[in-house]
């Protein structure tokens, strides 16, 4: 492109720009279909799902305590990753055996002796899906049921259990973190945006409105509590909560909290 000269004398443009910018690679001028029916759900308010990891155990005890609490020691029904249901007594330890997870923790454990703080990594991936209160369970059983084939068949050996003793259902999904052929699943930010985008689409195969939108898209800036936190105040034990009550209650006697807003 040739150059060209631009004078500053008065009377004439001081610049004269023109933009040449071009699309970036597979960028096109139009939203798809698919970015519209995002947009229209998002603007409805529709149901937005819920996907997180709540942790994963390194040890063969550890995957125990978590299927004896999941499947409430043998009350409820696990589901397999060839289609087994099982349930009873000692079927956590069958599966123990079967994923050959004692053997991954000696393996996990020898790569870090004589590393001072290097814990084992994970065996396995302890994932929640649910949905809002009044949602069919048998809808979200299923939706996870297509969501965990999708996602891990044949890669890497999978089990869940569906909870309904809360007004909204979930279902527990236990995932091994090492595939069959030795590969390690690694769950980062962009991988659980996939999942609640693939798990909300799962849910509208069922016919169950739902949505997957970034929370800053939705308006929310505030974020989540801890875990730990969160369970600490509704079950009353909170000492954080504890704190800043008594923290606020005493600026309000000094005559100091004027106009405060104590938010959890």
């Amino acid at each position: 492109m040739a150059k060209r000269t631009i004078s500053v004398r008065e009377g004439r443009l001081l610049l004269d720009l023109v933009s040449y910018g071009r699309r970036g690679p597979g960028q096109t001028d139009r939203l798809s279909p698919v970015q519209i029916e995002h947009i229209a759900r998002t603007v409805r308010r529709v149901p937005e799902v819920m996907v997180k990891v709540s942790g994963g155990g390194t040890s063969a005890k550890a995957f125990l305590a978590h299927f004896k609490y999941i499947d409430r020691h043998g009350d409820l029904e696990i589901e397999t990753d060839d289609g087994e249901q099982l349930k009873g007594k000692g079927v956590e330890k069958d599966l123990i055996e079967e994923w050959d997870l004692v053997t991954d923790a000696a393996d996990s454990e020898s790569l870090y002796e004589g590393n001072p703080g290097r814990k084992p990594k994970k065996l396995v991936h302890n994932i929640v899906l649910s949905m809002l209160a009044g949602t069919s369970p048998a809808k979200v059983l299923a939706a996870s049921r297509a969501f965990a084939r999708e996602q891990f068949a044949l890669k890497h050996r999978y089990a869940m259990v569906l909870h309904t003793d809360q007004p909204h259902p979930h279902v527990h999904l236990v995932v091994k973190a090492i595939s069959e052929r030795g590969q390690r699943l690694n769950v980062r930010k962009a991988t659980l945006r996939e999942w609640r985008n693939e798990f909300a689409r799962h849910l509208r195969e069922q016919g169950i409105e739902a949505n997957a939108t970034e929370r800053a898209a939705r308006g929310e800036t505030k974020t989540h509590k801890p875990d730990g936190i969160y369970r600490a105040e509704r079950g009353g034990r909170s000492t954080l909560m504890h704190d800043r009550v008594k923290a606020v209650a005493a600026e309000l006697l000094n005559g100091q909290a004027r106009g405060r807003i104590c938010s959890s």
